[in-house]
């Protein structure tokens, strides 16, 4: 993160100047209109081509974009929550910054601070702004990963730019600063806010009723679509693009998607993610081997007292045990 405005502490002079067509380019009619950069700058995500886009989900970050609205993607982990917004932006040639709210970031990394340098061959001390003031005087698309971990000294200092026209004050500098026209504020979230009941997702926390209601949309994001998660995994791993191929990796998708089932239903406590299944696919290219790449991608992270659960969900979709040797199937 410090890289990103210490070493370049630039301004980013482009701004918007064209219009996507959001029908060619995300298969969604839009009843508004959405700029664009007609050029890439180096703060832009790189494109991930195979992406799959949820129509519900790219209206709602669409919606942030052109129309200045904070919004918040919710739902499970390994949806794809962030890469969504990435890939959004992406798309829209917008500069796009991550943050994630982990217990290490603190109220100084947003703000700034004071750093001693030599200037005229004397040491001065001078105030360093930190990630939030250069995105806010910039035309980037801020995004807050896991916002619901945030701690709270950091949750009140984004309280104040939570408002579309909202100026940020830097109350150690006497300094007021105004939103650049095309900032852009998103998050994502495993809870609503409202608190983690299941206890699965260990560090989150309740978000102040008054901070959520100012997040303009709040919109859910759920697991792909079992026959798309195939296409994505074969678009990825293309060795696998072949009749047994095809056959393998819709058997993982099959143990994937219950093993988010069971998540969802308390039954176990570590899903799969579409990530996980691309690797255990790459893994599988590596070892030739079902069982042996299952265990290393995804088994052995697993509660030992679960995996007799998980087992059962390998079963079900290969149709051998885990405990039995793949050539006595």
């Amino acid at each position: 993160m410090e890289n990103i405005y210490n070493t370049k502490n630039s301004v980013i002079e482009t701004e918007p100047d064209t219009l996507v067509n959001t029908e060619k380019t995300f298969d969604l009619k839009c009843p508004f209109s959405v700029p664009a950069f007609s050029e890439k700058s180096e703060y832009v995500p790189e494109l991930d081509n195979s992406y799959k886009f949820d129509p519900s989900t790219t209206l709602a970050i669409l919606a942030g974009f052109a129309n200045n609205k904070r919004v918040l993607v919710q739902g499970f982990h390994g949806t794809g929550k962030s890469t969504h917004i990435e890939q959004v932006a992406a798309r829209l040639n917008w500069p796009c910054i991550r943050i994630n709210l982990d217990s290490h970031i603190s109220r100084i990394d947003l703000i700034g601070k004071d750093i001693i340098k030599l200037k005229d061959n004397k040491q001065i001390t001078e105030f360093q702004d930190g990630i939030l003031p250069w995105s806010y005087q910039n035309p980037v698309a801020l995004v807050f990963d896991e916002y619901d971990a945030g701690r709270p000294d950091v949750m009140f200092v984004i309280q104040r730019i939570l408002e579309s026209n909202g100026r940020l004050t830097l109350l150690d500098q006497s300094r007021v600063i105004k939103p650049h026209n095309y900032f852009r504020l998103f998050a994502t979230a495993n809870t609503v806010g409202l608190g983690d009941s299941t206890g699965l997702y260990h560090g989150t926390q309740q978000i102040n009723q008054g901070q959520l209601d100012r997040w303009n949309i709040i919109t859910s994001l759920n697991y792909l679509d079992s026959k798309e998660e195939n296409k994505i995994v074969l678009s990825k791993v293309e060795k696998l693009n072949n009749k047994e191929g095809k056959d393998i990796i819709q058997s993982m998708v099959a143990t994937a998607d219950l093993t988010r089932t069971g998540f969802v239903n308390g039954d176990i406590s570590t899903v799969m993610s579409p990530r996980t299944v691309i690797t255990w696919a790459e893994n599988y290219i590596i070892f030739k081997d079902i069982k042996y790449s299952f265990e290393i991608t995804f088994l052995n992270r697993c509660d030992e007292l679960e995996r007799q659960i998980i087992n059962e969900y390998f079963q079900r979709s290969f149709g051998f045990d885990i405990e039995t040797d793949e050539k006595d199937k």
